[in-house]
């Protein structure tokens, strides 16, 4: 008897993923962020006292320490929080044109976009990172603004271990090369880091002190200012030092939607993932799609047909709320949304040259997240970005961060497509002041009333993807949010017509797709987005950090 239930225990085993992973349990509090030292950050706030706002700012800060590929004070972003009381909120600090950015400022002398919208000083939008982080600290934080600005500057000014994955990052990264001061700080000029190595970098370090003295207000209007603003009209940029000065976080208010029963909080434009999030799960809920089951075709193939539906009509009608009136009540209407999902054809493909934007609609982007819950039940999701890979490739000389390469998110031509393949519209055209399109998807789901799941996720346009298929992994599938994060995920964004495949979906599964007309896009290094999520269930905060970086879930 004894041995054959050896048997079977070995059996089952067998079956399950070598590499299958638990998500970290807590009982009072929880960070997840996809660098290490960050996530010890925050924790270490939390438990000195500081609430889930204090310890997002504080992650935040240090991300752009010891995360260079997309943490940031040179970026914005996103932070959706929610409150124990139920109460919620959205601050955006998301990059803004300058004031002498031109509609078609990106367009050659043949009239196709140039490089200049994602590599080199013109490239740049202006900066929120800190104002949008300080702005959070002063309406919900409850710590001294210096203590959670010292963590940062002590990893700058001491350093940190090097991993494995940076050392690669840095070394391989041919956009820092271009440009003397990344090279110098981040690739020692050619001299590169190996992994356990200390990195410092003490003109960032600087930097960081005097915002922990003089917060926002020096980045904006201080010392650093004045020798960011010297440094971009030297070397031909469009940031001044006006702009600077007007640069304003903005607080908003969330979208809410519902899903099965579950509340759903996320962000509205301009963002473009709170809408889509909304619209897709919309087409999704009274369709049945989950009952074949999580990764099969008939699941993936519905849900990518939402998807290509959403994206065409993103391109179309997506912006800044502040420039371009986005109709978000139409795109979210019941009766819209079911004559979209109406036309999806369970059986075969519809091709993205046939589906357009709805109709009738007017009314009267690399990246990185983390989520954290305090002991009191607060909840914060932050979502921010340099856009691609180190951004710009520009380190503002003399004071050790980078800049965005946030314009390329504008339709620098509409109806082009932009440096992840999205072709966007007039609604997200250039013009100073305003914040170009964004798909960061910072997103909380309730279960009752009660704060359930708190994700997000950096990847560019297959944000929005990846947040939704982790939330339906763990509402429609009964993953936990480890499980979750680390199942493999697809991506259809309209155009290019192309569903992409991560490695992990099984070969005879992508020849299915195939079979329904899917132009399968199956290469090796396929990846959608990294997640990072937070679980509450049984008692329990379950935190899932996703194995496709070097992220790290941490509580008490």
């Amino acid at each position: 008897m004894f041995m054959r239930k050896v048997s079977v225990l070995l059996a089952l085993l067998a079956i399950l993923p070598a590499d299958a992973r638990q998500p970290v349990r807590a009982r009072k509090a929880m960070v997840v962020a996809q660098e290490p030292h960050a996530t010890d950050v925050g924790v270490a706030v939390l438990k000195a006292g500081g609430n889930a706002v204090d310890a997002g700012v504080a992650v935040g800060l240090a991300l752009a320490v010891t995360h260079p590929f997309a943490g940031n004070i040179g970026g914005g972003g996103f932070m959706l929080i929610r409150f124990a009381d139920g109460r919620s909120t959205f601050l955006d600090f998301r990059e803004r044109a300058p004031m002498a950015a031109t509609r078609n400022m990106y367009l050659g002398p043949d009239g196709k976009p140039t490089r200049d919208s994602i590599e080199g000083w013109k490239a740049a939008g202006v900066p929120g990172t800190v104002r949008g982080l300080e702005l959070a600290h002063q309406k919900y934080g409850k710590k001294k603004w210096t203590d959670l600005v010292e963590p940062a500057v002590r990893l700058a000014r001491d350093g940190f271990p090097v991993s494995y994955s940076l050392s690669q990052g840095l070394r391989n990264s041919t956009i820092l090369s271009r440009f003397t001061e990344s090279k110098r700080i981040f690739q020692r000029d050619g001299q590169y880091y190996e992994m356990g190595e200390v990195f410092r970098q003490p003109e960032l370090a600087q930097t960081l002190e005097r915002i922990g003295r003089g917060g926002a207000k020096e980045f904006y209007e201080g010392e650093i200012a004045r020798k960011f603003a010297a440094e971009s009209v030297k070397a031909g940029g469009l940031i001044t030092a006006e702009d600077l000065r007007k640069y304003q976080a903005v607080e908003r208010k969330p979208l809410e939607g519902t899903y099965k029963g579950y509340g759903v909080i996320t962000a509205p434009p301009p963002s473009s993932g709170g809408v889509g999030i909304l619209q897709m799960m919309s087409m999704l809920e009274k369709s049945n799609y989950e009952k074949t089951g999580a990764g099969s075709a008939a699941a993936i193939h519905y849900a990518a047909e939402t998807m290509r539906r959403y994206y065409a009509d993103r391109s179309e009608y997506m912006g800044d709320p502040d420039f371009y009136k986005v109709p978000v009540r139409k795109l979210l209407d019941p009766e819209y949304i079911r004559a979209r999902a109406a036309s999806i054809d369970r059986e075969r493909v519809t091709n993205s040259d046939v589906i357009r934007a709805g109709e009738n609609l007017a009314e009267s982007g690399e990246t990185t997240h983390y989520a954290i819950v305090d002991e009191q039940g607060n909840a914060v999701a932050v979502t921010y970005t340099l856009n691609g890979g180190y951004g710009n490739g520009v380190t503002v000389p003399g004071l050790g961060f980078l800049l965005n390469n946030e314009m390329d998110d504008f339709a620098a031509k509409p109806g082009e497509p932009n440096m992840f393949g999205l072709v966007q519209g007039e609604a997200n055209a250039i013009q100073p002041g305003k914040r170009p399109l964004s798909s960061m998807t910072p997103t909380i789901v309730t279960k009752d009333g009660k704060l359930y799941l708190v994700a997000g996720a950096p990847g560019g346009s297959r944000i929005i993807t990846a947040v939704m298929q982790v939330i339906l992994n763990i509402l429609d599938f009964n993953m936990n949010p480890q499980d979750a994060v680390d199942a493999p995920r697809f991506h259809h964004q309209w155009k290019p017509d192309k569903l992409y495949l991560e490695g992990g979906i099984s070969p005879d599964t992508a020849r299915m797709l195939e079979q329904m007309g899917h132009q399968v896009d199956y290469s090796p290094g396929v990846v959608i987005a990294r997640v990072e999520a937070i679980l509450l269930r049984d008692g329990w905060l379950m935190g899932g950090s996703d194995g496709r970086g070097d992220g790290k879930a941490s509580g008490y």
